[in-house]
């Protein structure tokens, strides 16, 4: 039976020490949300009174009812449901493909397209903000548009006009590639001299060994996308009906700015930051796993 050294006193204390500040680095963390939780419980006596009153006595659990009775929260969700899906599986297959054709492929200007890929990452998307809307908006044959982009408003206040600047991600083309660089070589040949084509190389092998990878990204995207406020407020000004939760919250704020209402905006917070939790928990297994292959090959 094999001798159980005991631990010095030294290594114990560095244990302790190590868990208490990872601890109090998780409290920290979730203070914000949890007050933003219980914020949405309190009067608006309590949010005036001195001192300030952390747990209602009569907690508000209504508030949370009166934001689907009275906002709406449900078109809100459903548009920030269809439109964060579908730039995140487009985002997925562009990036995919591209990472993937970077990583495995040798082709004249591979090396200039990748140093592309890592210098657009330099620029925020605000910058382009202006040219791509008006690139959508005089979009010829589009929302009544003429040949020359005239008459009509082009795509904008469409779901098209929501989702197609975000069809294409940098970082994901990057992030993809070096998940794909990890992948042996001799693995891709060695299906190739059984005759598989190249298309289904990237579906049945590449794809399935990058999974980590994509669940990664996929995270990325879903967070970024369900929280993106000035585009979509942009483009859909005037389409209250694609308004999105971000927007809708948004908009709110401006709209209601007394204590009555203050706890059904937090309550509002509380309900759209749900979605983004449940989907981090569920795939939080293939997160760390993405982060860590993520770092062997660059």
């Amino acid at each position: 039976m094999a001798h159980v050294q005991p631990k010095s006193p030294a290594s114990i204390a560095f244990a302790v020490g190590k868990y208490a500040l990872l601890a109090a680095g998780a409290v920290l963390m979730l203070a914000p949300f949890l007050d933003m939780f219980i914020g949405a419980l309190r009067t608006p006596q309590e949010r005036l009174s001195m001192p300030p009153v952390y747990w209602p006595q009569t907690p508000q659990w209504q508030n949370y009812i009166r934001v689907f009775t009275e906002l709406p929260m449900g078109r809100w969700l459903t548009n920030s449901a269809i439109q964060t899906l579908s730039i995140t599986a487009i985002q997925l297959a562009t990036s995919a493909m591209a990472g993937f054709a970077l990583a495995k492929y040798r082709f004249p200007g591979r090396d200039f397209l990748f140093r592309s890929v890592l210098g657009a990452q330099m620029f925020p998307f605000f910058l382009f903000l202006i040219p791509v809307f008006f690139l959508l908006r005089y979009f010829p044959l589009a929302g009544g548009n003429d040949l020359l982009g005239l008459g009509g408003t082009g795509f904008l206040n469409t779901t098209t006009a929501i989702v197609l600047p975000f069809a294409v991600s940098w970082y994901g083309i990057f992030l993809m590639r070096q998940f794909f660089l990890t992948l042996p070589d001799e693995l891709i040949d060695a299906a190739r001299l059984d005759g598989a084509g190249e298309f289904r190389i990237f579906l049945q092998i590449a794809l399935p060994l990058a999974l980590p990878g994509l669940v990664t990204l996929g995270i990325f995207i879903f967070v970024y996308q369900w929280n993106e406020v000035i585009w979509t407020m942009t483009v859909t000004r005037t389409a209250p009906q694609l308004q999105t939760v971000p927007v809708g919250i948004y908009l709110l704020r401006g709209a209601f700015i007394d204590q009555g209402t203050q706890s059904l905006q937090q309550a509002a917070l509380a309900v759209s930051i749900a979605p983004v939790i449940v989907t981090f928990l569920a795939l939080q297994r293939f997160y760390v796993r993405g982060l860590k292959a993520g770092a062997v090959k660059g």
